[in-house]
Formats: C-alpha cells, structure tokens, sequence
C-alpha cells in the first residue's frame, strides 16, 4: 500500500498550517516587484527587484514570522486569494494545487531536495537586487520574464 501526497487528497483549505507551508517551493517569484500597466491596471509586469526583506541566495523571507510589520503590504497567502491574485508565479504549488494540477519534479516534495529548484533555473537564486538599490524611474527597464512564467500577467484574463 502506498501512501497518498496530502496534496493530492486533500484541498487546501483542509491542509494543516505545516502542510501549507511546505507546499512553498522557495522560488522566491512572490518576493519580486510587480508594476501595473499605466493603461491598463489589470495587467502586471514583474521585475528582478526584490523585497527588502528577501535574502536572495536562499530565496527566503529574513523575517517571514514578522514580515508585515516591516512590509505592511506583503500578501499573506491563503487558499482563497492564491485562486484570485493574478500575479500568483505559474509555477507556485499553491497554484497548481489550486488549479488541479500536481507539482512539477523540481518540487522539493517530490525530489526530496530543497536545491532541485534552483538546479532546475526556476528559482530567482542570485537573479535579482535589493529594492533599495534601485531608482523608482528605473524599475521599468527591470522588467523580467522569469522561467516557467508569461511575459505579462492578467490583460487577457489567462494569468
């Protein structure tokens, strides 16, 4: 007999706060800097500028316990907005989860490791720079297409 993932048997609103923590894969995509079209608000460009709060080779939060106390409008991610924030990576479990697909082999509840993500270039690991380090007029030439992600999110309603 063997034993069923618990994200495949169970929503994610039934999962433990442990089993939704775990599902995160450390890709570090949430971390990033995000742009609204000027004309268009529905549509979000991402850049390669991450929060103050980002380490960026462990592709960890510094302080995910406290975090909104340092970043007031750091999402907290719940089974009911990861269905509606278009701007939620492709790639993120919780997505997939949400959206009936299982998790990809880098994952590091199938690999066993928490490396296989970056080995497989879908994590942002060393790829970005401290939000303090860049001038607000400058963000636009930041823009970034990350691996495993659309150019842009929202617009026409598939991200």
């Amino acid at each position: 007999m063997t034993d069923t993932p618990f994200w495949k048997t169970k929503t994610l609103e039934q999962m433990s706060e442990q089993e939704w923590e775990s599902l995160c894969d450390g890709c570090g995509k949430c971390c990033l800097l995000r742009m609204e079209d000027e004309d268009d608000a529905s549509v979000i460009y991402v850049t390669d500028i991450h929060c103050k709060l980002f380490d960026p080779h462990t592709c960890r939060c510094r302080d995910y316990p406290a975090r909104q106390k340092y970043v007031p409008d750091c999402v907290r991610l719940t089974p009911e907005n990861v269905r509606r924030l278009a701007w939620i990576p492709q790639t993120c479990a919780y997505r997939l989860i949400a959206e009936g697909k299982d998790l990809p082999a880098w994952h590091h509840l199938i690999s066993g490791s928490r490396e296989t993500i970056h080995q497989a270039g879908m994590s942002v690991r060393d790829a970005t720079v401290h939000e303090l380090d860049v001038d607000e007029d400058d963000m636009a030439a930041r823009i970034t297409l990350w691996p495993g992600e659309p150019d842009v999110l929202g617009g026409d309603g598939k991200t």
